[in-house]
This record gives structure tokens, sequence and C-alpha cells, in this order.
């Protein structure tokens, strides 16, 4: 393998690892759900040739990164994030010479790749977790993960009483090579998902080399998963409550599980190597914190470089709380010097569309269709407020085409590991993961030529990039519209403020340099004064004079 360490140009002829322009300051990063993007061999199943095939659409969306959900080699019982080898591909993704290629087409267009990197766990099919098992009782390599003897008169009890985030218990009892029953493992999501002992220095030492594998590889940066899981409190102390998924951000910090101090020392140490590689390469946090000041502990100077702002995605279309939301996010980082980052939508959640379709309170898993006019009204609204506010922001793939969940899969269609287990997760994450369309007609609307592996709805020709592409008043022009926009106003980006200036009830009227945003989340229309030329538009909008009205559920942004 040869390789790859150039990367785009980042604006500067010094590209030296002390030398920072902090691209990923007003980064637009896309999400793309590697097997839900595009198909390149016709398997029903989207693939890495497929990706790279696709990435002019993406240059041409204006996008500056692409994140990659994992693709390595794994037995897929959680998508992929059941990694069994960090250094290979899956074969139903393709080959490294692939995961080359895609890096080298992706820097030729000026696209930076992130890919996904799973610390907090690995497969049971990993050759440490197997040769755990195989070896018994006493295997130094149990030491790399959590093997405990269990409660109880025969150990027949788990040793604490932690909840898996996909429901029941987060411990099973292990199988001897004698066939008795043998010590309990640690598995904060599914069974085959054991978690990593970080407190072992092999496991520090390993990350450590994979990071260097993908850096030399070429890759722009890493997002963690489950950054926030990696150190667990001292003794793993029973948590004394059931119902933990709904600790799961909340005021309470006492998670024994998440968010423990120590995370930050594997944070640093990460730092020093992506300091060593050119071309500023990052790291991003998936950190569910309590508080967003707790989160800005993930991306100090010498940690993290972003983190997701789960706070702002799940924050209803409501102008209160959306100031709300913006102003603590914005106050939290701005003394760690770290850009706040904002997304609406993941591969985890149901999209915004669809979420607000439906009455606030629902949660970000949501079985129900709402209102799919309002919904995508709000969505487009959300949308050019998100690509306002100073920052990164994120776009999950499909969101640039106004796509609802999918919430009527028939249950023999699903696959989402968390709807097979009691009391967990919802289980409705399928409904965001439906393959995109991309023609009006074909067997999967141009995704594949060989059908889908979630079935796709019959309304998807419509939305396809096909249908959309030069539609004047499309969801996919009006993120390419506000795309450029953010790019070319010199008012829009990075940065750490935001200026709000009066507004009614239900509106928001936010200032930057030479730019302002009007957003009504309202039901009705409002009368307001126009600050300057309309530049964009969610919605139709009329102009006319010193005042407009400013339609229910739009946002519009003005040059001043």
């Amino acid at each position: 393998m040869t390789q790859h360490l150039a990367a785009p140009s980042t604006g500067t002829s010094d590209d030296t690892p002390g030398h920072r322009t902090g691209w990923w300051q007003d980064a637009v990063i896309y999400q793309v759900y590697p097997r839900s993007f595009a198909d390149g061999n016709g398997d029903g199943m989207g693939d890495l040739a497929g990706v790279t095939a696709r990435l002019p659409y993406l240059r041409d969306l204006g996008v500056d990164a692409v994140w990659l959900s994992p693709f390595y080699a794994s037995p897929q019982a959680d998508a992929g994030y059941d990694v069994a080898d960090y250094r290979a591909i899956d074969p139903m993704f393709g080959t490294l010479l692939d995961a080359d290629a895609l890096i080298r087409e992706a820097h030729d267009l000026g696209l930076r790749i992130i890919v996904d990197l799973v610390p907090n766990h690995s497969s049971d099919r990993h050759e440490w977790f197997k040769r755990a098992l195989a070896e018994g009782p006493g295997s130094a390599l149990r030491d790399r993960y959590h093997f405990r003897a269990g409660k109880g008169a025969d150990g027949e009890l788990p040793p604490n009483d932690w909840e898996s985030i996909f429901g029941g218990p987060a411990w099973t009892r292990s199988t001897d090579p004698d066939g008795t029953p043998g010590d309990w493992y640690l598995h904060l999501f599914a069974p085959e998902q054991p978690d990593f002992n970080w407190e072992h220095p092999a496991v520090a030492d390993e990350f450590r080399s994979i990071l260097r594998f993908w850096l030399d590889m070429g890759v722009d940066g890493f997002r963690v998963d489950v950054a926030h899981g990696l150190v667990k409190a001292e003794g793993l102390p029973d948590l004394g409550t059931h119902d933990q998924l709904k600790l799961l951000g909340s005021a309470d910090d006492g998670l024994p599980f998440f968010d423990q101090d120590g995370v930050h020392a594997i944070y640093r140490s990460w730092r020093t190597i992506l300091d060593e590689y050119p071309g500023e390469r990052i790291a991003v946090a998936e950190a569910w914190t309590p508080t967003v000041e707790r989160t800005a502990n993930y991306v100090r100077p010498d940690e993290m470089h972003q983190a997701f702002n789960f706070q702002y995605l799940s924050t209803a279309w409501d102008a209160a709380e959306l100031r709300a939301v913006i102003d603590s996010s914005l106050d939290a980082m701005r003394p760690v010097g770290a850009p706040t980052t904002w997304v609406l939508s993941n591969h985890d959640v149901t999209r915004h569309t669809t979420r607000f379709a439906n009455p606030p309170g629902l949660g970000t898993q949501i079985r129900t269709p709402g209102d799919p006019v309002l919904g995508l009204r709000r969505a487009r609204a959300a949308t050019l407020l998100m690509l306002a506010l100073p920052g990164s922001a994120y776009v999950y793939q499909g969101e640039e085409l106004g796509l609802p969940d999918v919430t009527d899969l028939p249950d023999e269609a699903r696959q989402d590991p968390s709807y097979f287990r009691a009391d967990g997760q919802d289980g409705f994450r399928d409904g965001c993961r439906v393959p995109i369309p991309w023609t009006r007609e074909g067997s999967s609307y141009g995704f594949g030529s060989g059908g889908s592996w979630l079935p796709q709805p019959d309304s998807w020709g419509a939305l396809s990039v096909e249908a959309q592409t030069g539609t004047e008043g499309s969801t996919l022009e009006l993120y390419r519209a506000a795309i450029a926009a953010r790019r070319e106003h010199p008012g829009l980006g990075g940065g750490t403020d935001v200026e709000w200036l009066d507004a009614p009830d239900g509106v928001l009227v936010l200032g930057r340099p030479g730019f302002v945003c009007t957003v009504n989340t309202t039901g009705a229309p409002v009368r307001i004064a126009a600050p300057g030329t309309l530049l964009l538009a969610s919605g139709p909008v009329a102009a006319d004079g010193d005042t407009f009205e400013l339609p229910a559920d739009t946002t519009v942004w003005w040059t001043v």
C-alpha cells in the first residue's frame, strides 16, 4: 500500500504541523453512511467504490469534508460499530485499495476525509477477544477487556447493575473452554461489542498505532465514537437505579461508565500524534455529556478539535429554546478556543424533517410521520439558521434532499440491534438509514443496480438528486445556495459571537458582520422590519419596503 500524506490546500503555502489555519473552525462536514450512500457493485449494499463515484456531487454541494461511518472488517452486529479488524476493510465495502482510491480522489476534488474510530469496544470476533475466550480464565488478554466474576453462590448474577444502552444487562456470561459457565464481560452496547479496558497499556498502544495507520493512509481526521465512554469508574460500582438510559444527557453527571475525567489523558496523547502530521489532521468527539460545559472539556487546546453539539440537535423548534442553547453553546466553547458545532440529523436519530413534523417532547427517535409538509418547511428553516451560526456545521446524507424518516418499515426489514432488545433505545434508527435516491426511476432510484438493503418508499424518486437538481425552490438547490453563500459572505462561517436584535415572541433576529438572519418559529406570519437586502430564504418571501411579512416557520438571510 502506498502511503498518501497529501491533503487539500489549507489556503497557505506553509503546511507544517506547527502552522494552523484552522480549516475545521468553519467547515461544513457531510456525513456518509456507506451502506446507504451509493452501491458500486450492485449487491444492494453501499460501498467505498460507490462513495468514490459520487464524490463530485459532494464537491458541487460545496461541503469541505466528508465523514465516513465505519467500513472496517466487522460481523455487522451493529452496522459496523463492532470492529473485528481496525486495519482492514470489510469485504461488503471493498478493500484497502478502494479506501486509498477514495482518499486520493477526495483530495483531488478538494475534499477532506474523516473516518470513524470506535475505541470504546471491539467486536466479539476481534482476535484479542476470541483468544481471551479460547484461553479461558487467567488469559492475559482478558485484562484488555472487563472480565469479572459474577455475584451469587455460583456466580450466576452480573457483577454489577449496569444496563446496556441497547437494553438489558450490560454484562454477558462467557463459557469456559471446558463448557462450564465462566466470568462475565462488560458491553455497554450489544453483547457482540465487549468494552475495552483502557486502564491496560496494550489498549492505548494499539489505538495509537491505529491512528498512525490511517493518518499514513492520508485521512484528515477521526470522528471518535462514544468518546465519553472509554474510562469507567474505579471498581465498577453499582449505579443503584434502573432505567439508566433516562439519565443520559441529564443534569446528573454521576454515571460511572460515561464522561469520566480519565478520558482526557487519552485524547491529549492522541493530539500529540495528530499534530505530528501535516495538513491539520483533526479529532471530533461524539461525547454525550450532561451539559455543554462538560462537552467543552473534550475540546480544550491540547485535546480534540471539535465535539458534536447534541444539546442543539435535541432542541425543539422554538425561538426561546433555540436562543438559549445557541448562547450556552457559544459561551461554553469560547473559553477553550474551540469552534461550536451545529448538527440537526445523523445516523442515530430520526431525521429532523420528521422530528419537526411531530409535536415537541417526543425525543430523537420518533415512530410517527407527523405532518410532512410542516416538517419539511421547518427543516428548511432550521437548516438556514444552523448555517448562519458561527462555527462548523454537519450535514447528514439525504437531509439536503429533504428526506423524511421512513417510519413504516416492516418489522422483518429492520436491522437495528436495539430494535430486538427490550427496554433499550427505541430501535427505530433504520428509518434514517434507508438508502438515498439519486434518480427518479430504477430498482433503487439510482442507489445501485441490485436493489437496496432497506426498502425505499415509492415517493423516493420525486425526492431524488436528479429530480431536484436545477429545480427552483428544491431543498437540494437551497442547500447548494446556502453553503455557497456561507462560504462567500465575509460575515458567515467561523467566529464565536452573534448579536441578538429585538424581535417579537417566537422570532429570532441575529446579526453577524454585514449579515442578519430572521427566523419565525411560529405557525403564523409576522410583520417585522426588513434589515437589508434579501440574500436567501427557506420559503417564498416578498420584501416590500421597510417592513416585510416573515411567513410561518421560515428563515431569511439578509445582507446589510
